[in-house]
């Protein structure tokens, strides 16, 4: 059986990591990790890496050509959602010029595209959000990301997007933090901490989205999905989870909203997402948000 050979892009990135060790466990599958600079993944077997920048086009035909990945799961973006209302013309050229790069390459040489984005597509005012809801978003972050999306859908290629929500995850070079190790650390120092109340989202476990990317891969199914978790919380819903499974003071965490906090960019009150279409096309059924950290605990 010929297998099916698919390309990461971002693959140093927390999901691009997940997915790598996800692919690389299934037998049917060849794997191609991708990212700027040095291969940052701990374990090399399994799979090939190749560096590629995908702001640069031809370095871009020239792998595409040579590999001929089936499919592409195109993760990389800048994400900062405050560093992209500051740094717009970067914040451009890596989510939406590189995209139209892909797409371009997807094109020449027939490969389905499956592009991860963000419910920060939508305003937040209507939450949780099903797929055919329509995008208004309220930040530059939410603007690249949906212009983006509409390069690939206005395309001519085969492709899926891939939205999500509020991951969280373990990097292997513990890189990044998110809100269950940044509450578990503030408590652990008795530091008190102010956590939004104002604030809905469907938190998502980083491997439960490389599960549901590789799904749609897997099945090259067409189309948007939204693939998060399945638990409508604020965050501070979350910190006083994170505080009981870690057996820490729940006192110091206080409620607040975030009209305290002064940010560039703004964030849409509400959204978190509606996963009929997941589950019914796809089988993605993700973990509780309680699971979740569970499986976060036994990582770090």
């Amino acid at each position: 059986m010929e297998k099916k050979k698919i390309l990461i892009t971002g693959s140093n990135g927390l999901l691009g990591q997940k997915l790598v060790e996800l692919l690389v466990s299934k037998a049917h599958i060849e794997t191609i990790a991708t990212a700027r600079g040095s291969n940052r993944l701990p374990f090399s077997s399994g799979y090939r890496y190749i560096e590629m920048d995908i702001t640069r086009p031809e370095t871009v035909d020239q792998l595409l050509g040579a590999e001929r990945p089936d499919v592409i799961i195109h993760t990389a973006a800048m994400t900062n959602v405050d560093q992209c209302e500051t740094e717009k013309d970067a914040c451009w050229k890596l989510n939406v010029t590189a995209t139209e790069t892909l797409v371009a390459a997807c094109a020449k040489y027939g490969i389905f595209l499956v592009h991860v984005s963000t419910d920060f597509v939508f305003d937040g005012t209507s939450g949780p959000y099903r797929e055919q809801d329509i995008p208004n978003p309220i930040s530059f972050y939410g603007w690249s990301k949906y212009a983006a999306e509409k390069a690939v859908m206005s395309s001519d290629i085969d492709w899926a997007i891939a939205r999500t929500v509020l991951v969280y995850g373990v990097a292997h070079d513990m890189s990044r933090s998110n809100i269950i190790l940044w509450v578990k650390k503030s408590l652990e120092e008795g530091k008190a901490i102010k956590v939004v109340t104002d604030q809905f989202r469907t938190p998502t476990l980083a491997e439960d989205l490389a599960t549901g990317c590789f799904l749609i891969a897997d099945q090259e199914a067409k189309g948007i999905y939204h693939i998060s978790g399945k638990d409508f919380l604020t965050p501070y819903d979350m910190a006083i989870m994170t505080a009981e499974h870690f057996g820490l003071d729940a006192s110091l965490i206080s409620p607040t909203d975030a009209s305290a906090f002064t940010q560039p960019a703004r964030r849409p009150p509400r959204t978190g997402f509606n996963l009929t279409k997941s589950r019914n096309v796809l089988g993605y059924e993700p973990h509780s948000f309680r699971e979740g950290i569970e499986i976060l605990a036994g990582q770090i």
